[in-house]
């Protein structure tokens, strides 16, 4: 009796907190209402409960990318998470580009385009937010909302060159325009303000035109923060991240004893430096090193005298996100501002509900 009951026990902790990956299919992925909570049964919500079991912890940190462990939480708060970075914490883009001279091959629509997708190292939170309306080019913005930038270049021969040559970047000055080229245009007191700043793109070898004897560009561009709750969403130029990502932490479990021949086939069978072998009286005996490494491929069901040997699964509530900054800010600043964008939808929900029970 009361082994039933264990067995019991485990396969409704299971349910719970698993989600397992099967020959044919995928079990436990029933949604929640909150972090928890589960169909069938009654789990009041409770606050303590959940400042106990919510934790964030940093894998990985340098200065272009994270990886973070955010566990305690339900997919729908993972997903608004990754919704916020992806789309709404705010960035400076060029926005306006006006062509005074284009002679190049590039029109004028695809190299504004191209120039617009150059991020732009400024930090967003030392802007206001600017009106983006219909604007003439005299209209230059001000020191508190908009970044003017510049692209002057023309090509011309280079008289040095050796008359024998053919490579284009030896026989020709300039004919190869990089973001590098790109001159940041101090608006009022910016000079000022930004001296410890260096304003510009990102990397300076992104390449935007190849010109040849003659051609030219005379370009001016204003680079502004987007509009409030609009970050990201109107254009790809806007989001902070070059990817941001979540998945469910993977978990291994080996049911029985695998050895010699058997235990390497199953090493095989996972990501490198998930399974390792170690040294039992002389046998190889296959042990789980990394279960965080697997990709869940299921491959080692494929294997029908290994499949009922392990079981595969994952992790329900701990979620390993993945943030790739696009140089603007660093990954770790992204995380904060979209933490506090969370909070304030949360804030502004919370006043909504209090004006709705005032009417």
């Amino acid at each position: 009796m009361r082994s039933i009951m264990a067995a019991s026990m485990k396969n409704v902790e299971e349910i719970r907190t698993r989600v397992i990956l099967g020959e044919f299919g995928v079990k436990n992925t029933h949604t929640t209402d909150f972090p928890g909570n589960y169909p069938g049964y009654d789990d009041a919500w409770s606050m303590q409960k959940f400042q106990q079991n919510f934790r964030i912890d940093v894998v990985h940190l340098d200065d272009s990318s994270m990886e973070f462990d955010m566990v305690g939480i339900d997919a729908a708060i993972a997903n608004a998470f990754r919704r916020i970075l992806l789309a709404e914490v705010p960035t400076m883009a060029i926005e306006k580009v006006f062509i005074y001279n284009n002679t190049s091959i590039v029109q004028d629509e695809v190299l504004a385009h191209r120039l617009g997708l150059i991020p732009i190292r400024a930090d967003p939170r030392l802007f206001e937010y600017r009106n983006t309306g219909e604007e003439s080019a005299e209209d230059q913005g001000s020191e508190i909302d908009t970044i003017q930038l510049q692209l002057k270049v023309k090509c011309s021969r280079n008289p040095r060159a050796s008359k024998d040559s053919s490579d284009p970047r030896e026989l020709y000055l300039n004919s190869m325009v990089y973001s590098r080229d790109i001159q940041w245009v101090p608006v009022g007191n910016q000079a000022d303000v930004f001296a410890d700043c260096r304003i510009g793109p990102v990397h300076d070898d992104i390449l935007i035109a190849q010109l040849r004897p003659g051609q030219e560009l005379d370009i001016t561009m204003h680079c502004v923060k987007e509009s409030v709750g609009a970050a990201g969403k109107d254009h790809a130029k806007f989001s902070p991240v070059a990817t941001a990502s979540y998945r469910l932490l993977p978990e291994i479990t080996i049911l029985e004893p695998v050895e010699g021949e058997k235990a390497e086939r199953l090493k095989r069978c996972f990501s490198r430096g998930v399974i390792d072998l170690e040294d039992v009286d002389g046998r190889k005996v296959a042990k789980v090193v990394n279960s965080r490494l697997d990709t869940c491929s299921r491959e080692v069901l494929r294997h029908a005298d290994l499949k009922n040997l392990v079981k595969l699964g994952r992790v329900r509530d701990h979620f390993i996100f993945t943030v790739e900054s696009t140089g603007i800010l660093p990954p770790d600043v992204l995380v904060t501002e979209a933490i506090k964008v969370l909070m304030a939808k949360c804030q502004r929900f919370l006043q909504e509900l209090d004006s709705t029970d005032m009417d």
